[in-house]
């Protein structure tokens, strides 16, 4: 083939329908290796990396990967720690933008196992979610190498929620989630308010409130090994009064239900 039929036939090749979105934050340990985990899944999936200006070179790492792996890794730069929250909801943003159909949120330091992506995306593809939930919680207490007490606030905080709410969602705080496009089109991103850790809970709620179909899926998380945790006490106070206000706001407001599907599930 000559190099001109080389070209073409690159130029031609369908696009991926999965986005992985993964902010950074000083995660030059991680980039890299997240970055190849994603790649080699059996179903082609690309990869978003949305970095808050760190300042270990993250960035920098992610540009050689880009060189490496052309069209297939993408990076938004942000100037500074603008929260999670806004991050994941840039990334859909730009997800939304290029077409893809399935999106999902992914943390960078391996405490979600990449080939879970797999039975997050048959989850979806497969068995008819809408959103597919990569839950701690499902079966138990699923976490590896958290202190105690961390494992007893998040567990209790995904608890809380669920009482609250009334979500039927174990894990009402994961982060390790898959979104049909259809569902992010559908809630009005712009409208989504929390920015941190309530921001998961925000979404799940929403999604859950316009009827859109959510299953969890079993996964064991495991604490990172490399780099520094960003969680903080002050992260899991804004979860626990955000959720009060996503309830009372959620019994004065309607939520448009959501488009009935033609795939007969």
């Amino acid at each position: 083939m000559l190099a001109t039929d080389q070209e073409a036939a690159i130029s031609t090749k369908p696009q991926p329908d999965c986005l992985v979105i993964i902010p950074t934050y000083n995660e030059r340990e991680n980039a890299a290796a997240i970055i190849e985990a994603v790649l080699r899944q059996p179903h082609p999936m690309d990869v978003l990396i949305v970095d808050d200006g760190s300042p270990d070179g993250t960035a920098a790492i992610v540009r050689e990967k880009m060189a490496v792996h052309p069209g297939r890794v993408h990076i938004i730069e942000r100037s500074g720690k603008l929260g999670l929250g806004t991050a994941y909801l840039t990334g859909f943003e730009w997800a939304l933008g290029h077409g893809y159909e399935y999106i999902f949120e992914m943390d960078a330091d391996f405490s979600h196992n990449p080939d879970d992506l797999m039975r997050l995306y048959a989850a979806c593809a497969e068995n008819g979610a809408d959103v597919a939930v990569g839950s701690r919680y499902l079966t138990g207490v699923n976490v590896v190498n958290w202190p105690m007490s961390r494992v007893i606030m998040s567990y209790g905080a995904s608890k809380y929620v669920r009482l609250v709410t009334g979500m039927p969602v174990h894990d009402t705080t994961a982060g390790f989630v898959c979104y049909r496009a259809a569902v992010l089109r559908h809630m009005h991103l712009d409208r989504v308010r929390f920015k941190g850790y309530a921001f998961q809970i925000e979404m799940k709620f929403t999604a859950y409130k316009h009827g859109f179909r959510i299953q969890e899926v079993p996964i064991v998380f495991v604490n990172r090994v490399l780099g520094t945790s960003k969680m903080s006490s002050g992260i899991f106070s804004e979860a626990m009064f955000g959720v009060i206000k996503l309830k009372l706001y959620s019994l004065t407001h309607s939520y448009e239900p959501a488009p009935q599907r033609n795939d007969n599930r």
